[in-house]
């Protein structure tokens, strides 16, 4: 079903600017509901991962998040983030002794950091082959 509800949402926004969803009850049709096309995308977006059974999370990009909250969301430990926040690399303010760091800054920072490890990954490839070590 999520399938399906994302490929309408996806071909609807495709040959319209602005698209209505209506929503029917097991009581009976409910009022049409405009939505704004970002919201309509977001919607298409979370329905194509629960299709494919990812786990979805929404978070405000405002959103000030813990060392602890950072650490689970990059995958690695909170020592090492606080350690990327003391070097600069990870942008931060205190609350009193606890740092916190926005969301926007953190997807930024991990965005980074997975272009960082493709070209590594590419450079390690081409040196790879240029020992004739290919596979």
């Amino acid at each position: 079903m999520a399938r399906v509800a994302h490929r309408c949402i996806g071909e609807s926004l495709d040959r319209a600017h602005a698209a209505t969803i209506k929503l029917i009850s097991a009581d009976g049709d409910l009022p049409s509901v405009q939505l704004p096309t970002k919201a309509l995308r977001l919607i298409g977006e979370v329905l194509g991962a629960l299709s494919e059974r990812k786990s979805v999370t929404v978070v405000s990009a405002k959103r000030e998040m813990t060392t602890v909250e950072a650490a689970n969301y990059l995958h690695v430990s909170r020592p090492f983030v606080i350690r990327e926040m003391e070097a600069g690399r990870l942008p931060h303010r205190m609350v009193g002794t606890h740092r916190r760091v926005q969301f926007e800054d953190l997807h930024a920072y991990k965005q980074r950091m997975l272009a960082s490890q493709k070209d590594a990954l590419r450079q390690l490839a081409e040196n790879a082959n240029e020992l004739g070590l290919d596979y």
